[in-house]
């Protein structure tokens, strides 16, 4: 069998330790069933761009698009790069030159954990549109420094975006229990989420054996509080999905248990996996972040690969961990000590 091919970008702050821990777990459960993982690493990062000027080189993209995947750690450095110089020189290029428009974020209690809630029995899956909407980074500003400057950000909306993430989210909708949840602000936003809100219907009819439920944002931030076991799938656009996961993982006891994919569902160029949380200045090097969403992530990554059963024993390793007591307290356990607790589960 060929091994996978993965870029490996660990990124700054703790992103670098935890792909570390990440990278340990998923080569032995891959081993274990039969596979190979070939990563090869790139320092693109903050400091990158204090050498270069640049946080990848000019030819990253092209470099990257012969890998299977990528798994990416953290990006971005505040104290010397400003955030949107990161995100716009790293992440967000990547997303949008490799058509990674599913971005999918489960938020679900592991074994152990204790959420905020009183909630309990909640299983979301978070479909946020990637590469368009409110990041589309279109506008500018004039006027710079005057009485009379100007900031104009420009929402993108197009039929073939909108569409293509809806009924990515009504097909998953359809694999797991049958509920798909659409959010909006159409109440206040007559174009764009007016738009949205009629694909939605559109695209329902094609699909009769999913429930459909819509929902403004604000209500739906309130929902995922009061009663987030009744949620399925919920799709939203790049500005509300954000928000919403970042309340996903709150709700699922903080950012270190929180994983994503960003997907490219035609597979005409590598998909992308990484944790939700950032690159946490205030904690780098310390060796306390918790691994855990890199973990799944990469759990994420494996079963994208077709490599099932690597990762159905990666998230069975990851939640005998955590049912062992092992990562359940932020800052309580080291990085190296969950870690460990892992690859002891991993049979």
């Amino acid at each position: 069998m060929a091994p996978h091919r993965i870029a490996v970008i660990p990124g700054d702050g703790i992103g670098t330790d935890v792909t570390r821990a990440a990278w340990e777990v998923l080569t032995r459960a891959t081993a274990l069933e039969g596979a190979v993982l070939e990563g090869a690493w790139f320092d693109w990062s903050c400091e990158t761009w204090v050498k270069t000027g640049r946080m990848m080189p000019e030819d990253g993209i092209e470099t990257l698009r012969g890998f299977d995947a990528i798994l990416l750690g953290a990006v971005g450095w505040p104290a010397t790069v400003p955030d949107s110089v990161s995100l716009h020189g790293l992440l967000l290029p990547i997303r949008k030159a490799f058509v990674q428009y599913a971005n999918i974020r489960p938020h679900r209690l592991l074994p152990g954990v204790t959420g905020p809630l009183r909630a309990e029995g909640f299983d979301i899956l978070c479909i946020r549109e990637n590469t368009e909407g409110e990041y589309s980074g279109a506008g500018g500003r004039v006027h710079q420094g005057t009485a009379d400057e100007v900031a104009v950000e420009t929402s993108i909306f197009t039929r073939a975006g909108v569409e293509r993430i809806l009924r990515f989210g009504f097909e998953q909708a359809r694999k797991r229990r049958g509920k798909l949840a659409s959010v909006t602000k159409s109440n206040a936003q007559k174009y764009s989420m007016v738009f949205w809100d009629e694909m939605t219907d559109r695209l329902a009819a094609e699909y009769p054996d999913v429930q459909v439920s819509r929902y403004h944002i604000d209500a739906m931030a309130a929902r995922m509080v009061m009663a987030p076991e009744s949620l399925d799938v919920v799709v939203a656009s790049n500005l509300f999905g954000d928000i919403l996961t970042d309340l996903g993982a709150a709700i699922q006891g903080g950012l270190g248990y929180a994983a994503s994919a960003n997907i490219n569902p035609d597979r005409s160029a590598p998909s992308m996996f990484e944790p939700v949380h950032g690159s946490a200045p205030d904690i780098a090097h310390l060796g306390i972040a918790n691994p855990i969403a890199t973990i799944w992530s990469g759990a994420m990554m494996l079963d994208h690969l077709g490599e099932t059963a690597a990762a159905a024993r990666v998230m069975a390793a990851i939640e005998g961990a955590t049912a062992s007591g092992i990562g359940t307290v932020p800052g309580k356990d080291t990085t190296g000590a969950i870690t460990a607790a892992v690859l002891a589960h991993l049979g």
